[in-house]
């Protein structure tokens, strides 16, 4: 008698233990699983079943990350070219509103330095604006105040300049509050 509760036990067990399993969410994306023709499952990122007890989730490799990053240089490399056109619409994605961004950027020419680097941190409201001063989060180290206070200016005035964007409703409202964090990099050649 034993014997049989014992067996019914270690059946309840494995039973729970492979649906378990089965529900479980795959942590690679689909999109950098292999397929196979001897899957009996489909390689598709959308694909829902009305049997499949798990969740229907889909999974989609996004251009962009979850925070809003740029890196802005002052000469782009032939390869970015593109990504340094001003778009001759109203800014409807983010592609855009970082074209726009990379297109407002005039770097100092006083006081320059070649290889600096300064981050900045900043939100938009859903207008186009800016909801405060971008804030300073890195500039290179070794670097003398006055020449870092240059660098500040010209990213303060590049912005000004541009302002307020021209965002779409959708955008705005999506938009609206989020940090955005741009690096900015002069790689010209000034001779110091």
């Amino acid at each position: 008698m034993w014997r049989g509760i014992l067996v019914l036990v270690l059946l309840a067990v494995s039973t729970i233990a492979a649906d378990a399993q089965r529900r479980q969410i795959n942590p690679i994306p689909f999109a950098h699983e292999p397929c196979s023709v001897l899957d009996n499952r489909p390689c598709t990122p959308s694909y829902c079943s009305p049997l499949d007890h798990g969740p229907c989730i889909p999974e989609i490799d996004y251009p962009y990350g979850e925070n809003l990053q740029l890196t802005i240089e002052s000469v782009p490399s032939d390869a970015d070219r593109a990504k340094y056109e001003k778009p001759d619409h109203d800014l409807d994605t983010i592609g855009d509103l970082f074209a726009e961004l990379r297109t407002c950027w005039s770097p100092p020419s006083d006081n320059a330095r070649t290889g600096m680097q300064m981050s900045v941190r900043f939100s938009f409201n859903k207008t186009g604006g800016l909801i405060g001063p971008p804030r300073l989060t890195y500039a290179t180290a070794g670097v003398p105040a006055d020449t870092r206070t240059t660098y500040l200016n010209a990213i303060n005035s590049s912005l000004n300049a541009c302002l307020p964007l021209k965002f779409t409703r959708g955008l705005g409202g999506a938009l609206a509050g989020r940090p955005i964090a741009i690096r900015y990099v002069d790689n010209r050649e000034t001779g110091k």
